[in-house]
């Protein structure tokens, strides 16, 4: 995997959403972080553009990354908002300049389906919080961000709420992954991740749990649970039941799925839809360790 340069003070970061709308005045705390990190910013023409949910159409969203990919000036390319709609743009994009000088893709959530198309490119990317609201996210998000984009040195590792359910092992390989729903819709398309000896990560906002069920029967029929090294679980965030009950919580669902496997499972990981949204280099090789009372991930 191809690592992208590591920032200095003074650096460009391109802002744009390649998803939902969201105006100027929504990143302005973002914009002060970036400040306060020594960092310039370049707004791309999608923040403050709009056609119904969308920043802009899909041909001004993909003109805007096009552009940050291939403009030399701008050392990193940091989403400003999820959603849906990156996808829509992913065929049409051209990766030649991208490829020759990669830069640091930043966001989570619907850019998974970015993050995932990059690392078939064999290009590492930054799975973290996206702009808006990242001045609500804790500390050790906002650090954990600064700490990679600078080559810091990057750990995680964190024991106030070991699970349970946790299955105890050490485990290295690449680190894949990123939103279930949107790597559950990647199957089968170009950009579909393949798994096997990497550490999976995987997180989800506003699901129901039958389609929990789906979405990890999907990925093993896929191939996709059978050969990993590992199973990072982040926040299965404000799941829903229907009236009759599914009978199973998210974490049992997706235990289920991996029973008939044997590498470490995480749960609780601080990343996805949390406050404690913290950063992942996706495409680097990692440790997992899953003790009792502590779990570890080492970049």
């Amino acid at each position: 995997m191809k690592k992208p340069p590591y920032l200095a003070k003074g650096d460009t970061v391109g802002i744009l959403s390649t998803a939902r709308k969201i105006s100027r005045q929504q990143l302005e705390p973002f914009l002060e972080l970036l400040k306060s990190w020594n960092l310039n910013y370049s707004l791309g023409k999608t923040i403050g553009a709009e056609e119904n949910q969308f920043a802009g159409g899909d041909d001004l969203r993909r003109q805007d990354l096009q552009h940050m990919l291939d403009d030399p000036n701008i050392n990193a390319i940091w989403c400003a908002k999820g959603g849906y709609g990156t996808v829509r743009l992913l065929d049409d994009l051209d990766f030649t300049k991208f490829l020759e000088h990669p830069k640091w893709i930043i966001g989570y959530s619907d850019i998974t389906a970015l993050h995932s198309h990059l690392h078939n490119l064999g290009i590492e990317t930054i799975h973290g919080q996206i702009g808006e609201n990242i001045e609500k996210k804790s500390d050790a998000a906002r650090s954990s961000l600064k700490n990679i984009l600078f080559g810091n040195n990057h750990s995680i590792l964190f024991s106030e709420e070991v699970h349970e359910k946790n299955r105890l092992g050490v485990a290295t390989g690449p680190l894949v992954g990123g939103n279930l729903s949107l790597l559950y819709s990647l199957c089968g398309s170009p950009s579909a991740l393949n798994t096997d000896g990497k550490i999976l990560f995987i997180e989800d906002l506003d699901e129901y749990l039958y389609h929990v069920d789906r979405m990890m029967m999907n990925l093993k029929r896929n191939g996709m649970l059978e050969n990993l090294r590992g199973l990072i679980v982040g926040g299965m965030t404000k799941m829903h039941d229907n009236n009759q009950p599914f009978g199973k919580a998210a974490e049992e669902i997706i235990l289920d799925s991996v029973s008939g496997y044997d590498y470490p499972v995480c749960f609780n990981f601080p990343a996805g839809h949390i406050d404690d949204n913290r950063a992942l280099i996706l495409g680097r090789e990692v440790e997992l360790s899953v003790q009792t009372t502590e779990i570890a991930l080492h970049f």
